[in-house]
């Protein structure tokens, strides 16, 4: 069985990588996207917001389907459809047809998300999840790197096409590897849980707005910064590629190290401590001024997220089990509904602010939203469990 599991961890973090990829290798190339079909921030903000639509509609149902059939069909499905939306995202020429690449590319992220994390809560244990989700994670970061940095990169030697191209095959690729994994039918036995029962349990309740806030924060910045570094410092595809790649090298290296702390502390108190942490530092960003200090700056930034994002995933877990809820599928759903609200409304706000108040003032308005957010979850959270506030 070790093995097997071994293979299958090696296996949810090329398919996270690969959603990442698929995710992630369009912003080095938004600002040429927005010239040469004429959107404006708004617009593009609203794109990038469109992949959490259909996040939200096929999480929890696709949770709760996998519980019943198993692990393996659903990631193979949802990899071929990857594969599939990211070709369209390669030959669309027109604004209706990116939304819908980008509707479909988010399907396939539910998909891989919840089904692949379900399956190691599976296979792991509460005392070594947040080691193995770490590592997962850390993974998964590379493709932030690779994603923004070879994007720009093969886009501006192969055209707008070739990223994508990449990316299918790589998608493809994974879900082969689905396909051959030995695993059972059914990974162990779950139960039939409704949505509205998971979410009656207080800490499970507060674990997904904690994601939300933590989601929508991540995409917002995405996006615009990517259209500060642009139009106000005159960085092309290729540094601003580098930017997001250097700060995902470093995230990549801190998620096994707070999967540990969370697994040793609890992924409670790690997750509202980093929130924290997160909206303070994030208005440095407003203070760039050229290449060298938007690197600089942005690696500040990503330390606190990676301190959320890991223990996030064990805290739904520790959440789930203290809760007697037996059904890992339909918690990781929901850990992906909350995502998926922070992706539609952090890039929708944010591009709208952007556009109307400006880089450094969209960043003052939202910091002190998110320390207020997380203050008011840490008191509730702690009083549902009768433990002291951090």
């Amino acid at each position: 069985m070790r093995p097997a599991r071994s293979v299958s961890v090696a296996l949810v973090t090329f398919a996270t990588f690969t959603d990442i990829i698929a995710y992630s290798i369009g912003v080095p190339v938004l600002p040429d996207l927005s010239r040469r079909l004429g959107a404006s921030p708004t617009t593009i903000g609203f794109l990038f917001a469109s992949f959490g639509v259909t996040v939200l509609a096929v999480s929890v149902p696709m949770g709760a389907i996998s519980d019943r059939v198993g692990r393996r069909l659903p990631l193979v499905g949802g990899l071929l459809t990857l594969s599939a939306s990211t070709v369209l995202f390669a030959f669309a020429d027109r604004l209706p047809a990116l939304f819908a690449a980008r509707l479909v590319q988010g399907a396939a992220d539910a998909v891989t998300w919840v089904v692949g994390f379900a399956l190691i809560a599976d296979l792991y244990g509460p005392e070594e999840r947040g080691r193995v989700m770490g590592l997962v994670m850390s993974g998964t970061t590379f493709g932030f790197m690779i994603g923004p940095t070879v994007g720009g990169w093969l886009y501006e030697q192969g055209g707008a096409r070739q990223p994508f191209l990449v990316v299918a095959a790589l998608a493809a690729l994974g879900a082969l590897g689905f396909a051959w994994l030995p695993l059972p039918p059914r990974s162990g036995v779950h139960e039939a849980v409704p949505l509205r029962t998971v979410l009656k349990v207080p800490s499970v309740a507060a674990c997904a707005a904690a994601v939300v806030l933590v989601g929508g924060t991540i995409a917002m910045l995405e996006p615009v910064l990517a259209l500060f570094l642009a139009a106000d410092i005159g960085l092309g595809p290729s540094r601003i590629g580098l930017v997001f790649g250097a700060a995902a090298l470093v995230s990549s290296a801190l998620h096994p190290a707070f999967g540990r702390i969370a697994d040793r502390s609890g992924g409670r108190r790690l997750t509202m401590a980093g929130l924290v942490v997160m909206a303070v530092v994030m208005p440095v960003l407003g203070r760039i001024w050229s290449f060298e200090s938007a690197a600089a700056l942005y690696l500040i930034t990503v330390v606190p997220i990676a301190m959320v994002v890991t223990p996030s995933l064990t805290y739904m877990a520790e959440a789930t089990t203290k809760a007697g809820v037996g059904s890992f599928g339909v918690a990781y759903g929901l850990y992906n509904v909350a995502w998926a609200i922070g992706l539609l409304f952090g890039p929708s706000v944010g591009g709208f602010l952007y556009e109307h108040l400006g880089f450094q003032q969209l960043l003052l308005v939202w910091a002190p939203g998110v320390v207020s957010m997380t203050v008011l979850l840490t008191w509730a959270s702690g009083r549902s469990q009768g433990i002291p506030e951090v």
